[in-house]
């Protein structure tokens, strides 16, 4: 068969050359802060100084030495990973539940898990220290862990109703049929198969807890110094580049997630190709 070039006039190849170019400049406009970000970090100077004239480990060795900065990483840590379980069971277990068709009012229920990542972060933190205050756990790590689990649960929502859109639903039917219960159904048959879905809503529930700084600032208390607020503490009080050397600790966890996130989206492609046929 005959294979036409995609472009036959010079008008038509400058406009596809034009598109790219106009594509690379946003990519690198978007791409330049973390770009100088990273030699920054690196900087043996106790002060911001580009282009860096030395290169050294200090403040890599003051990030994991410092007993503030490591306690506002285990903060940060353990903060995400309780957020994260509840943000993925309760996420996972909406998604089932809104796979079913006959559902009364999944479009209103849909709209009501994924409104906290419409809402302004800063309106669910307010509205969250008002109604935490009155149960007395507005300063407690409780009450940041209660709210980062809400701004998860609409991830793993999504991804998971994502991945049980190619589920076949008979599967289910056929291992209630040979006498499975409900909870031995989803664990034997499609857990298995949706795994790379809820592992990818845990992924980003973990990474808008860890990132998060706005809901820390408002319920946070002495103790629950987080790593963000650390960040943000160490912008306004001190510039020290140990600020710098987080942030590219911060740009390396995005990165692998990034590619965690890639195989998971194959993985789940590959589960999903197997069970339609």
């Amino acid at each position: 068969m005959m294979q036409f070039p995609p472009y036959t006039t010079a008008l038509q190849r400058a406009g596809h050359w034009a598109l790219w170019l106009g594509c690379g400049a946003i990519l690198v406009f978007l791409i330049a802060p973390v770009l100088v970000v990273i030699p920054l970090a690196f900087n043996n100077e106790p002060y911001f100084n580009f282009p860096v004239h030395a290169y050294s480990l200090r403040w890599f060795r003051e990030l994991f030495g410092n007993p503030v900065w490591l306690s506002a990483i285990a903060n940060s840590v353990i903060t995400a990973t309780l957020a994260t379980v509840i943000a993925t069971t309760l996420g996972t277990l909406a998604a089932v539940g809104l796979n079913h068709r006959n559902l009364p009012g999944k479009r209103l229920i849909m709209a009501l898990l994924v409104s906290p990542m419409i809402v302004p972060v800063v309106v669910l933190a307010v509205g969250a220290y008002f109604f935490f205050s009155r149960l007395g756990i507005a300063n407690n790590l409780l009450g940041i862990v209660l709210v980062h689990a809400v701004l998860g649960v609409p991830f793993v929502v999504i991804t998971v109703s994502a991945t049980l859109a190619g589920f076949d639903m008979g599967l289910l039917r056929a291992a209630r049929g040979l006498g499975a219960s409900p909870l031995t159904a989803f664990r034997r048959v499609m857990l298995p198969l949706v795994w790379p879905g809820v592992l990818s809503g845990a992924l980003f529930a973990f990474a808008t807890s860890f990132d998060e700084v706005v809901v820390v600032l408002f319920l946070g208390g002495p103790g629950q110094t987080t790593l963000p607020r650390q960040m943000w503490s160490g912008l306004r009080e001190q510039l020290s580049p140990t600020i710098l050397a987080a942030a590219f600790v911060l740009i390396i966890f995005a990165i692998a997630m990034l590619l965690v996130l890639e195989m998971l989206r194959r993985r789940s492609v590959a589960l999903r190709g197997l069970s339609e046929h």
